[in-house]
Order: C-alpha cells, then structure tokens, then sequence
C-alpha cells in the first residue's frame, strides 16, 4: 500500500515538471534569454523567437530579419546586437556558411524604434574548409571590453573571433582561432577568472531520439586552451558535463547564462524533445549551479503538482533553515508521542519489534488556535506543524524559471504569508492573495531563497525581501543576501 502511494505521488509530481516552460515555448536553437522593457525574448532558427511578459509563460511574436539559424542577442549600451548564421550546417546539403551580427534599439517589434541594421558579415565558411560558420555566440568581455564570438558545428572546429563592441563588426586583422572539436551550439562565459567555453555535443534534429547534452571546459584566457574537469582539451574532444536528458526531456542544447541576482543565476536551452509535448522542441529554463568551480544544471524544483484528476497531490516537506539547520514551523504547542518506554539497560530482546507511527495532523489539529498562527524555527521532529506542501499556482502567473506557490501545512489549508511589518504568519486559508504566493528560486550553491509575490502595502512586486533567520529560532523577511547563510533555506522531503 504505501509504495502504491509513493508511485502516485511520485507520478504527480513529474506531471509539471517533465515539461519546460508553459504558454507555447516552441522554439529550436534558442539565443540567450534578453530583457528590453520588462518582457524577455529569446530568438531561434527560422527568424523568430518567444516572448513573456513574466519570464515563465511564453508564446510567439519576436521578430528577427535574415531567417538563416542559431542566433544569439546581447545588449550593449542602450542597444542591442544579433548574431546569426544565414546558411551552414549542412543545410542545402553544404557548409559553406556566413556568420552575420546586426543591431536594433529595442527588440520589442511593436515600438515604433524597432528597426534592425543591415547585416555585416564577419565571418564564413567555403565548405570546403574544416569548419562550418554556424551557431554563433557571443561574449562581452567583463575584465576588458572586448567582444567575442565562437561559431562551428561537428564539420570541423569551434572557432573564436574577435568583434568591435562599438561597431559588431570583425576586429580588423583578426585572425579565427581553433578552440574545440566534437561539438556545435558553443558559447563562452566568464566567472571568477575563468573563461568557460560550453558547447552541445551528440545528435540533433531527430526528436525523442535526440542524444544532445552540453558540455563544459576552461581555461584561465578567453584564448583557450579549454581543459575538462580531468584536463582534456576541448580541442580534442574533452568537455565535462553540464545537462543531459531527464525528467521526460531530451536532447539539451544551446546554453545561455542569465544572472538573476548575487548567488541567482539561470540556464536556457532547448530541449530536442518534450515526451509530454508531442516530442516537439521546447524553451527550457533551469537553475545554475557551480560546484567546485563548474557550471552545473539544477534540478528542476519538485514543490507537487494537480494530477490529472484534478485532485491536488504533493509531498510534505521541511522547510530547513541553512543558518542553523532548524525548521520552519508553526508555533504551536510541542504534543508529545505516546510511547511504551523500555530503560535501556533492562531490554526484553525476545519481545517483537513494533513500529511507531507518526504522529498525524488529527493527532493534534485539535490544539492549534484557529486564527493566524505566527511561524518559527525549531528542531525537525517529523511533526504535522513542521511538514509543509509546496504547489505551484498555475492561475498566478510566474517569474524566470518558475510558477509562483503557495505554502500550506501538509493536509491543510492553513498558508504561510508574508505581513505589512516584514513578518511571517500562516493564514487558516488560502485566498490566493500576492502575500500568500511565493517566487522560489535555487542558488548557485544549491540551496533556496524565498520570496513573497508582494509584499502587503506595496503595490510592485517584491524583489528583495525573502524569508530570513533573523536568529536560530527567529524567521522573519529581510533584504536578500547572498552572502549571508540566513537568506538561505533548504527544501528536504524526509
């Protein structure tokens, strides 16, 4: 019986998040995620690309001139430039390819700014040489201000070229550098003195049969060499892994970084295939995580989902505090477990064994006030006013990566919410009220901070404040900080 009840669990909780983004995220070879007056973009192959006004629900309308495939977006100044391959790849049956860059004011197709440059060529391919301009990316330099870009396919290298930040055009005498073999869609990012160089390895274009994967190497020059994790170089075939298939998604590719906030940083890619979507490819946005110093894709958030019965399910959880490992909880009256005690010394060994069940909510429901009732952290004890359910709320809309929640105590109603004063109290019922919605977001280090929608009073959305450890036992809301363990918490299903 119980691993029958695990299995349905189990089952809901996949339902929301073998998929990526919702709306319509239909897109192949997906830029970096940009931002331009509120709304985000990203552009694919073909010409077009997606919007959403919240990060999280995404549908058609971004416009691209110059079709052609792989494109990538980066603002500069007040401006914003677009790298795309017009041929390659194979397509037409050659690989005689042109990596184009153009610029536009705004990328909102509706404002009357929206106007793109006429495309200038910076790099191409004779398909006759060993490489394939395609997939092109682009890197703005944080330490000196110089742009670069890589492009390549499996037909041959991954390249590196050098841009005029001002212009987008090719720095004059440059010369394209070799930088890795065995691998396309590549694209470089810096952090903390490294240089990393990602690119998409396998196959592609073959739907559910789909084996691409990104992979990582890099190097302390922007130049390369680009060594793995065990010290093989790009340029021979290295590269550790960053994302591969998983939760009904295959076929990862074309990475792009978006840094949220310190300590809040996100990957976009697509994903060849969504098993839940008809194997068609889709926008997909996971946390990024770094671990000893590599970049590694977070697992998609398991907060519980509605089964397809319209139920609701999910798992309890704790809600752990880094600061001190305590848990969130209500702040009721501890209620003791009856329990036949046996000093340890004077052990029956011939008695059989029972097993002590947990305590439940009817236990002890029965104690709680029935207003508001204040939260606090204290030892985890696997207690009903400890355990928590954590579901997203599809009619609340979403922010980069993720749905808004809501948090009730396990098979209750009873929500945690966030007050006018900058504390925290649990509601007997949930309203759906901005206060009672919850933005989720894991951290670079893997653990999570927790932020109101709103916060009560306030008319904008909430952008600082999250559940803080203001002491051991003391939860309240405070300015993020990531360096700061008490803006930190831990989501454990135990």
């Amino acid at each position: 019986m119980k691993r029958v009840r695990f299995f349905l669990i189990s089952f809901c909780l996949s339902a929301l998040y073998a998929n990526a983004q919702v709306g319509q995220p239909y897109i192949h070879d997906p830029s970096t995620i940009a931002e331009c007056d509120g709304k985000y973009y990203t552009f694919g192959t073909g010409g077009g690309g997606l919007i959403s006004e919240d990060g999280w629900s995404w549908h058609g309308g971004a416009e691209r001139p110059g079709g052609g495939a792989a494109p990538d977006v980066m603002k500069i100044g007040d401006r914003y430039l677009i790298i795309f391959g017009a041929t390659g790849g194979g397509l037409f049956g050659g690989h005689n390819g042109r990596i184009l860059t153009m610029w536009n004011k705004t990328l909102d197709p509706k404002s009357p700014d929206f106007h793109f440059t006429t495309p200038v060529e910076v790099a191409s391919s004779d398909g006759m040489e060993d490489c394939d301009a395609i997939d092109p990316s682009l890197l703005l330099d944080p330490t000196t201000g110089r742009l670069w870009a890589t492009y390549g396919t499996y037909f041959g290298s991954i390249r590196l070229i050098e841009l005029d930040p001002k212009t987008g055009e090719r720095v004059k005498g440059n010369v394209e550098k070799d930088i890795a073999i065995d691998c396309e869609a590549s694209a470089l990012i810096y952090r903390d003195g490294w240089y990393y160089l990602l690119g998409t390895h396998g196959t592609c274009c073959d739907g559910v049969n789909s084996t691409y994967n990104i992979v990582v190497g890099r190097s302390r020059s922007v130049e390369g060499p680009y060594l793995d994790n065990v010290g093989r170089d790009m340029l021979k075939g290295g590269g550790r892994m960053v994302i591969a298939a998983g939760h009904r998604v295959c076929g990862p590719g074309h990475f792009g970084r978006t840094v949220i906030d310190e300590g809040v940083e996100v990957m976009s890619c697509h994903y060849e295939a969504d098993f839940e979507r008809s194997g068609r490819s889709v926008l997909g946005i996971r946390p990024l995580l770094w671990r000893n110093g590599w970049p590694v894709a977070g697992d998609p958030f398991l907060g519980g989902t509605f089964s397809g019965q319209g139920s609701e399910c999910g798992v309890a959880v704790e809600i752990e505090s880094e600061r001190r490992g305590y848990s969130l909880e209500l702040a009721v009256d501890f209620v003791r477990i009856p329990q036949e005690r046996e000093r340890f010394w004077q052990m029956d060994l011939t008695k059989p064994l029972k097993s002590i069940p947990n305590q439940s909510l009817t236990d002890v429901a029965g104690t709680w006030p029935e207003g508001n009732i204040p939260v606090r952290c204290s030892d985890y004890m696997f207690r009903p006013h400890q355990r928590w359910t954590i579901t997203p709320v599809a009619e609340a809309g979403g922010y980069l990566g993720g749905p808004y929640y809501k948090i009730v105590i396990a098979g209750t109603d009873r929500a945690l919410a966030a007050t006018a004063d900058l504390e925290l109290v649990t509601v007997p019922q949930f309203s759906g009220a901005d206060e009672q919605l919850w933005r989720i977001e894991q951290l670079t280090d893997g653990t999570f901070r927790i932020m109101p929608k709103r916060i009560p009073g306030h008319q904008e959305l909430n952008k600082n404040y999250v559940i803080y450890s203001a002491a051991d036992s003391t939860p309240t809301l405070a300015v993020y900080d990531f360096q700061s363990d008490n803006s930190k918490w831990n989501i454990r299903n135990r």
